[in-house]
């Protein structure tokens, strides 16, 4: 907490600080949409418009697209069946990206060992190299 959400009389916190902003589903897709069919220069005055930045409009494009963001969660037509459906599909996402990015790491960690096994091998050669030589140069 800063000095300036200090007042100098009581020492309480400021009540005017900003909230964050929640946007529905409905208004995701409504924003993309204009956004996508907007002509190059007119871009720039929709997200000044509706207070945005374009990193907002491109998660909410990739939420689209990986199918988070769609249409059946704005329209309340969806049966209690659809919902559970849904979210063990979401939580499948979920899961195969964390199985995904293990799977990178370990990939990378026995690409790692596999190269130090090499260096090792290379390294035991070298010894037995040297010291055979040392015993025959001793005999």
């Amino acid at each position: 907490m800063t000095n300036h959400d200090l007042q100098a009389t009581d020492q309480k916190p400021r009540a005017d600080r900003p909230k964050r902003r929640t946007f529905t589903s409905a208004y995701k897709l409504r924003i993309v949409e204009e956004y996508d069919s907007a002509p190059t220069g007119e871009k720039g005055a929709l997200l000044r418009r509706e207070g945005l930045y374009g990193s907002s409009v491109q998660l909410w494009r990739k939420q689209r697209q990986t199918g988070e963001l769609n249409t059946s969660q704005t329209a309340n037509t969806t049966t209690n069946k659809k919902k559970p459906e849904q979210a063990e599909l979401e939580q499948l996402r979920k899961e195969k990206a964390r199985l995904e990015r293990a799977n990178t790491r370990m990939s990378k960690k026995l690409q790692q060992t596999e190269a130090a096994m090499e260096v090792l091998g290379k390294a035991h050669a070298l010894l037995e190299m040297v010291s055979e030589s040392a015993d025959s140069e001793n005999s």
